[in-house]
């Protein structure tokens, strides 16, 4: 993750445990925190952090005006804007997710979707507050999905940016309505981008990649290839590893290993928890069902 991003530095300072780290493709930074009975002081980042409690935090506390306030529970977030000076008691247990974010990444956005750039851009803090839209997105992708298996960086830059449109338009002076996305993608344009896929299946495919070959925004994009094959970016692209990777078991004597390499998966292990998901059986049940068939079929091609 990268190291410009201070909360991280800060927390660092004091009794918090990071348990994991990890980097967007945008430069966004994730990190996974663990804390118990600590103060903790943050002085003014240069960045904006949207935190999650994920589990316990009942015991948590945020030093405000009228002296010591708690309410968190898992499920519920943490908006801290940057240039904001904060205290925090942690009483007790408290296990929370940390998305890192900056001014450009919000300003890059907002351009690429209305564009326009707002004529300032100020987040509103918010603490112990509950969204159900924040919420599962954490939850669906943040939480649920490997930080750094190659294959899940286009579900998540996808999952970064719905959060910060949802950031933009709920927790900001702008409040802009999302512009109307009408159709899908032309028919040629559509082929060239699953070729694109097909070509580049064994690399981390990232939701700009695919966007820049269609010259389209990562919003106006993931749209228009929704409305035209039914399903979100990340869910085509993930159909399409599992559909290689089962021709390449039944068709070639590459290894597993192999060929979760060049289906785009991290992992032997990784790509083999996908497959059972999918199919129903761990991809090796199916190279042995492919073996067995063709060993019924060597009688019946001897000659008479």
């Amino acid at each position: 993750m990268s190291s410009h991003y201070q909360v991280v530095e800060q927390m660092l300072m004091h009794k918090a445990n990071l348990r994991a780290t990890g980097s967007l493709s945008n430069d966004m930074g994730l990190a996974r925190w663990y804390n118990s009975h600590d103060l903790i002081e943050l002085d003014c980042p240069s960045h904006h952090t949207l935190s999650l409690y994920v589990a316990e935090g009942l015991e948590c506390y945020r030093r405000t005006q009228n002296g010591w306030k708690n309410g968190g529970a898992p499920g519920r977030f943490c908006l801290m804007p940057k240039g904001l000076e904060s205290a925090w008691d942690v009483r007790g247990p408290l296990e929370f997710v940390h998305l890192y974010f900056t001014d450009q990444h919000l300003l890059s956005l907002a351009e690429q979707i209305w564009d326009r750039s707002p004529a300032s851009l100020q987040l509103n803090e918010q603490y112990f507050a509950e969204d159900a839209s924040i919420t599962a997105l954490y939850q669906q992708f943040l939480l649920s999905l490997d930080w750094q298996e190659r294959s899940h960086q286009l579900a998540l830059s996808s999952a970064s940016n719905l959060l910060l449109i949802h950031l933009l338009r709920s927790f900001s002076q702008c409040q802009w309505h999302l512009p109307r996305v009408t159709g899908g993608l032309a028919p040629s344009l559509l082929k060239r981008i699953q070729e694109y896929i097909e070509t580049y299946l064994d690399q981390p495919l990232l939701l700009r990649d695919l966007a820049e070959q269609a010259c389209l925004s990562e919003y106006h994009f993931s749209r228009m290839f929704s409305q035209s094959l039914g399903i979100a970016p990340h869910q085509y692209v993930l159909q399409r590893r599992l559909r290689r990777a089962e021709q390449l078991l039944q068709n070639s004597p590459l290894s597993l290993t192999e060929i979760a390499q060049q289906c785009g998966f991290s992992s032997s292990s990784h790509f083999s928890n996908r497959f059972r998901q999918s199919r129903g059986m761990p991809p090796s049940q199916l190279r042995q069902a492919t073996e067995n068939n063709d060993t019924k079929l060597v009688p019946d091609q001897r000659p008479l």
